[in-house]
């Protein structure tokens, strides 16, 4: 969860499925409130999104892995 942000309130709409699985989770205990839920979730987007740029930048300084590279680093994190 984040802490010590500033907050603020919005009314936002989402598919059911989406309000239901984050009110399962509250409910399961794996998040503190739909909110934290959310929160999360737009947090984890954000650094999906920085690992993208992050990713791009060195593509563009080094190109993309070989397919040698690509099978080394899989071993190395014990990967099929």
């Amino acid at each position: 969860m984040i802490t010590g942000m500033t907050r603020q309130k919005i009314a936002i709409t989402l598919p059911e499925e989406q309000v239901a699985a984050a009110r399962h989770a509250v409910a399961q205990g794996r998040s503190p409130s739909v909110s934290a839920y959310i929160s999360e979730a737009l947090a984890r987007r954000s650094a999906d999104e920085e690992l993208a740029d992050t990713l791009a930048e060195i593509y563009a300084e080094f190109g993309p892995p070989t397919d040698a590279e690509r099978g080394w680093a899989r071993r190395a994190l014990g990967l099929p």
